[in-house]
């Protein structure tokens, strides 16, 4: 097997060093992938500089018509990335299809919000020294920007960090995870296929080592990071003259009223906690059910589990769970639901493990600060536990350091709205689980999830700046 080159420059680029990318489910080689070192990234970063020269005057009508046929080049090789998700990621088919799906919605709504207007007049004469004068203030693109995406989900992630650079714009080194980098060399292929600056978007496989360097670098404005928390505030503390938004963990929550339909609602969140092994950052990790019906609710959501969260190999079409990406990260979980029950929780499901498969385990009685409950799983794991009174429901899901997404399930518009309120979480999301997301949502949270919002047209505003433009009418 040919080591897999890069493109860089409109030209394929191969280098001595180089990284195996291995299916998750059964260990086979499914690529070799050349790395970049200083070199490459040096010239990467000079090519994006220089090719921002034109692209910040590209008319909007061009960039929308780049991103329409990057959405139609995604739907034709749909087949090619489905393949890559269930080998590299060993994501379930079913949840490929979806993966590839949403990232075509991205782009087109990407060349959607290249067209929108992206300024607005400014009333000079709101004040007495402006009278006599025009204000107009606008949105333009800020230059080169770091990307890093994690290994979940190695096509829309990316996608969600290149559309809205392309709307705007801008120029990208983009650095996918080294375990999944497949799906990104794909893009950047259809990218030089569509048409798009050879210098606009590298995307680049290469080792966090550098990354210091590269922030260093005046040239760098902005770092947009997704990924693991404590890695995050580290490079946040590094990006000190860049913009910077930050999409990291959670341990997201559920409450669970008695006036919802949810008997209903349970197998959604079963859905929501085991899809691709809970290696989501908004997965269900948390459920907490009202004590009048926790009893009942318990034996729904556990009945929902066997039956929907089927655990096995990612191309079989019935399978909602999958592998972990590693060992380390599956032994890492284990470890903690055993610490757990010598804690006092009690296992409701048994603890499974096939190969790398990790059947859904569900817990209750389990100490809050146990790190299955408080810390970020990202794993088929969910802990339950009842209240008593709404507010008690609340202050549980907000006794986290982490604020991504909540769900809340009630029947009445004043709870959804008193939870709207009251959670320090960056999304509220009523009768429906935490893991839903959609690509025109802002999308981020708050507390040691990170800030800044993801969603096209909000990294759209992020990955530019406002610029003023005051005309003395009088001077004419």
């Amino acid at each position: 097997m040919k080591p897999k080159p890069f493109l860089l420059g409109g030209r394929a680029v191969t280098t001595d060093e180089t990284a195996e990318v291995r299916n998750p489910y059964n260990g086979d080689l499914v690529a070799e992938v050349c790395a970049a070192g200083a070199g490459e990234i040096a010239r990467a970063l000079d090519l994006a500089a220089a090719t921002f020269e034109e692209t910040r005057y590209q008319a909007p009508v061009d960039r929308a018509h780049l991103l329409n046929k990057i959405a139609s080049t995604i739907a034709k090789r749909s087949d090619e990335f489905v393949e890559l998700l269930v080998a590299e990621a060993g994501k379930p088919v079913t949840l490929a299809k979806i993966e590839v799906q949403r990232a075509q919605s991205t782009f087109e709504l990407a060349a959607a919000g290249a067209l929108e207007p992206n300024g607005h007049p400014i009333e000079m004469g709101a004040t007495p020294a402006g009278a006599g004068h025009a204000g107009l203030a606008r949105r333009f693109p800020l230059g080169v920007i770091l990307g890093i995406t994690p290994f979940n989900f190695p096509l829309n992630l990316v996608a969600h960090k290149v559309a809205p650079c392309l709307a705007t714009g801008n120029t990208m080194i983009l650095k996918p995870a080294m375990k999944t980098p497949l799906c990104a060399l794909l893009l950047g292929e259809i990218l030089a296929e569509c048409g798009a600056p050879s210098g606009q978007v590298a995307f680049l496989p290469f080792s966090h080592q550098h990354v210091d360097t590269l922030l260093r670098d005046p040239r760098i404005k902005m770092l947009s990071f997704t990924g693991g928390v404590d890695v995050g505030w580290q490079l946040k503390a590094k990006a000190v003259k860049q913009k910077i938004t930050l999409e990291l963990g959670g341990n997201a929550a559920c409450v669970v009223e008695p006036d919802s339909d949810w008997r209903r609602h349970a197998a959604k969140m079963a859905v929501g906690a085991f899809a691709y092994a809970g290696q989501s950052c908004i997965s269900v990790q948390r459920i907490f059910a009202q004590a009048e019906i926790y009893d009942e609710f318990k034996d729904a959501f556990l009945a929902a589990v066997g039956g929907k969260a089927v655990a096995g190999d990612p191309r079989d079409a019935k399978t909602l769970v999958g592998p972990m990406i590693t060992k380390a990260a599956l032994d890492n979980v284990v470890g903690w639901i055993k610490d757990a029950e010598k804690r006092g929780a009690r296992l409701l499901t048994p603890l499974k493990v096939d190969g790398q498969v990790l059947h859904p385990v569900v817990l209750e009685n389990v100490p809050r600060d146990a790190a299955v409950s408080c810390e970020e799983a990202f794993a088929p794991v969910v802990v339950l536990e009842s209240y008593r009174t709404y507010d008690e429901g609340l202050a549980a899901v907000n006794d986290s350091k982490f604020g991504l997404q909540a769900g809340v399930f009630t029947g009445d518009l004043g709870k959804a709205y008193r939870a709207y309120d009251t959670l320090d979480v960056g999304g509220v999301l009523i009768n429906q689980v935490p893991t839903f997301r959609t690509e025109n949502m802002p999308y981020g949270g708050v507390k040691d999830s990170g800030f800044g919002r993801e969603g096209v047209r909000y990294a759209m505003e992020d990955m530019t700046e406002l610029k003023s433009l005051v005309i003395n009418e009088r001077g004419l």
